[in-house]
């Protein structure tokens, strides 16, 4: 296998009423933990950057962007690369260097008419490009330094008739909907609105995306696919995973200075994760190679 696009793994995720896991990372550890996991299961899966990461890593997006595609194209299971949240266009208009296929230009801070404007212009640009290209309309809300609404206020949720005109009218290839989920939650209990999401996915016919899902519960992740949901973000879980293994083995060896010794906890930690939460997706089932292996 080697690096796909993301549209390729969401067409066919559609097609077998799947979803595939996007897992944002951080660091060369976050890159190599989601590998090795998508690897353990035999799944394919999606690697994402957002802007924030490019901001932490001095807002240099090539380094992080270079490891994952040498990842990626030595992966024994497709993966995609994917730059997530991008709010800026000059961010944007980095992404084919890269190595990118798609991206999650959001605009869905403005009012729908900005949204709706901002997002028209960037899927313009992005299939210009040859990039696939996913908007949000409603507020999932969690991210750090944007203000929003809270998952449940009145407002937030996506209409599934606005979504349908806005899909319509800006052109995206997927839609990142809000259904209840949370940016950043570090409690699994969001509570997804179900009945929402089938309304969504009858007035839709572009993949739909669900934000946030760290917070939600394994049964509503398995039910949100069941749903409709064709990608799902996943990035607290993973920093969660990798700070509570480096924590516990500080404590267990105070005398360690060899950042290898809890790196690689961090990093076992996170591939579990993703290994785990891969599985959660497929409903419980084990994947052919899993079943093969037992």
């Amino acid at each position: 296998m080697s690096l796909v696009t993301t549209g390729e793994l969401l067409a066919g995720a559609a097609v077998a009423r799947s979803a595939v896991a996007a897992f944002n990372i951080i660091t060369l550890e976050h890159v190599e933990a989601v590998v090795a996991g998508a690897e353990a299961c035999g799944a394919p899966v999606v690697l994402q950057i957002s802007e924030n990461a490019v901001r932490f890593r001095y807002g240099r997006l090539l380094p992080l962007a270079r490891a994952a595609v040498a990842a990626a194209e030595r992966a024994a299971v497709p993966v995609a690369l994917h730059l997530d949240h991008v709010r800026g266009d000059a961010l944007l208009r980095q992404a084919p260097e890269a190595g990118f296929s798609s991206v999650m230009y959001d605009a869905s801070h403005l009012p729908y008419a900005g949204n709706l404007a901002a997002t028209r212009a960037a899927a313009d640009w992005a299939h210009a490009q040859g990039l696939w290209i996913e908007a949000e309309l409603g507020q999932v809300g969690g991210k750090a330094g944007v203000p929003a609404l809270d998952a449940h206020a009145p407002g937030a949720r996506t209409d599934p008739a606005e979504a349908r005109a806005f899909v319509a009218d800006s052109g995206v290839d997927a839609l990142a909907v809000a259904i209840g989920s949370a940016h950043a939650m570090t409690t699994r209990t969001a509570a997804l609105d179900h009945g929402l999401l089938k309304r969504l996915a009858a007035a839709l016919d572009v993949p739909l995306v669900l934000h946030g899902s760290s917070g939600v519960p394994d049964d509503e992740l398995t039910a949100a696919v069941a749903g409709g949901i064709t990608k799902i973000n996943i990035g607290t879980a993973l920093n969660i995973a990798m700070t509570g293994a480096i924590r516990d083995f500080l404590a267990a060896h105070p005398d360690a200075v060899d950042s290898r010794s809890y790196l690689r906890v961090g990093r076992e930690a996170m591939a579990r994760s993703v290994e785990r939460l891969i599985g959660v997706l497929d409903g419980g089932r084990p994947t052919a190679d899993a079943a093969a292996a037992r």
